[in-house]
């Protein structure tokens, strides 16, 4: 994900995914740990399972994160994430250009 090609859809997607402690600290843990799978990321972080899917579910969605799903060499069913590449230039200029693709744009 490259900030000049984002919408303003997309910018404000991943701003808002970005705008939490937790996620920030996946987003982090990701970035210098590499691909995990849920259980350890979430001993790593020390949240409950259930909440890092939230936050992980958040971060796929606006594309800053990436799962997939393995078996394990004992059958069991992991489920890896990943960073997805991304940069996010927040200039005035790149909001100005983001602002003209918002469908829910109340200055047209």
């Amino acid at each position: 994900m490259k900030s000049k090609h984002l919408t303003g859809d997309q910018l404000l997607t991943a701003l808002s995914a970005l705008s939490n402690p937790h996620r920030l600290r996946v987003v982090a843990a990701l970035a210098t740990g590499g691909r995990n799978y849920v259980s350890q990321l979430a001993r790593e972080l020390n949240i409950s399972r259930p909440l890092l899917h939230l936050h992980l579910q958040k971060l796929e969605e606006a594309g800053l994160v990436t799962s997939q799903l393995e078996l394990s060499d004992d059958g069991k069913a992991l489920n890896y994430f990943e960073t997805a590449p991304f940069a996010i230039d927040l200039t005035p200029a790149t909001i100005a250009q983001a602002v003209q693709t918002l469908t829910n744009n109340p200055e047209k």
